[in-house]
């Protein structure tokens, strides 16, 4: 039987990690691919904003999930200290007496490989399998082989013409709001609803996620709230990106049925009081806002806007006003009195919202219907400072 072994940070486990290890699993005929996420590793120390090892664990595993005689291992997880890997060969060997193992590694770790912990029992342990990866690096690991191999050292060499992949720089790209390939694309959805490496969410995955929660015409809205909230953004000020996410996530939870919404207001703790289970409408403001928070990782501006887009509520928020706003007269909106709503929300931010409300007022006026008391307190905090 033959085994690859492949350990590392993972930090965080992109395709460069799954295509060296595959490349070899299909160059040397492996039976079984173990792959050993770090605990602690020996040789360097890992960034201030890492995750957890159970983290960097549970990505590794999202990661390898498609990859046919895989095992992720938490073996180094589960022992203290320092993950040594000639600790975990040492494991290994007792679980597998029988088998071939090879240990496989990028071309820098190839080159250091005999000043790891005690090399001499590592190298007797398992047979090195080195991809190549880096351009003009080829020479050095040739020599290297040759060096070992005077030594009774065999190397397997790998080719796979996988580019180089820089986990330093996915990490800084995250916190960018940049989405590599290089990344899976479920590990990447991992990384944002816990908010890994400070990253903040692309807009483009955004909206294929959020439109993917609405219907045809729900996603024509979004679309147009999104472009009117950047419009009232760059002209009061408002920053734009936040305003961008409070209207492409506004609606997420729109489509749901009333019993649907309730049974998420259970799940997030939301207090329904009589007047909110009668007017199920204003439900999805505020389970909207709470599974924003927990898919999206939204600020709390972000939230808060997406919780109030529907009533508004007393002291809003310059974000707060902009989406309520955006989606009330976003370009699809043709009833009587928009353009009237549009051209003031860019003359008198605060006007436009009491205009906004005063409508919504008149209609449920005319329909027989209660208002709700966050509407209220909106309208009468606006007017006071008036």
């Amino acid at each position: 039987m033959k085994i690859g072994v492949f350990g590392g940070s993972f930090n965080p486990p992109h395709v460069g990690h799954v295509d060296n290890a595959t490349a070899t699993q299909r160059q040397l005929g492996l039976d079984l691919l173990l792959v050993v996420p770090s605990g602690v590793p020996p040789h360097k120390a890992l960034p201030q904003n890492t995750p957890t090892a159970q983290e960097r664990l549970e990505m590794t595993q999202i990661a390898f999930r498609d990859v046919p005689r895989c095992k992720v291992l938490d073996i180094e997880l589960r022992r203290a200290g320092e993950s040594y890997t000639v600790d975990t060969l040492i494991e290994l060997r007792g679980q597998y007496p029988d088998a071939e193992f090879f240990l496989i590694v990028g071309t820098d770790m190839y080159l250091t490989l005999t000043q790891w912990h005690k090399a001499g029992e590592l190298l007797s342990l398992a047979t090195p399998a080195v991809g190549l990866r880096e351009l003009g690096m080829e020479p050095h690991t040739e020599a290297e082989a040759e060096r070992l191999a005077a030594f009774g050292i065999k190397t397997e060499i790998v080719e796979n013409d996988t580019i180089e992949i820089s986990s330093s720089e996915l990490r800084r790209q995250l916190a960018e709001r940049i989405w590599s390939r290089q990344l899976d694309y479920s590990v990447y959805s991992f990384i944002i609803e816990r908010g890994l490496y400070n990253a903040r969410p692309n807009l483009d995955w955004l909206r294929f996620e959020a439109y993917k929660l609405l219907d045809d015409r729900r996603i024509r809205h979004v679309a147009g709230c999104e472009s009117e909230a950047v419009c009232l953004a760059r002209h009061w000020g408002a920053d734009e990106t936040d305003a961008r996410e409070g209207a492409i996530l506004h609606d997420i939870t729109k489509r749901l049925g009333n019993d649907e919404q309730l049974a998420l207001c259970e799940k997030y703790g939301i207090e329904v009081d009589d007047f909110m289970h009668s007017t199920p409408k204003i439900l999805h403001g505020h389970t909207g806002a709470e599974l924003a928070a927990e898919r999206f990782n939204v600020s709390d501006a972000v939230k808060s806007a997406i919780k109030w887009h529907t009533t508004g509520r007393a002291d809003m928020t310059l974000l707060e006003k902009i989406v309520y706003l955006a989606d009330y007269m976003e370009p699809n909106r043709t009833f009587d009195g928009v353009a009237e709503l549009r051209e003031l929300a860019y003359r008198d931010l605060d006007a436009a919202v009491i205009l906004g409300l005063q409508m919504n007022f008149d209609d449920l006026t005319a329909r027989g219907l209660e208002f709700d008391k966050n509407a209220v307190e909106a309208m009468n905090s606006l007017t006071k400072k008036d």
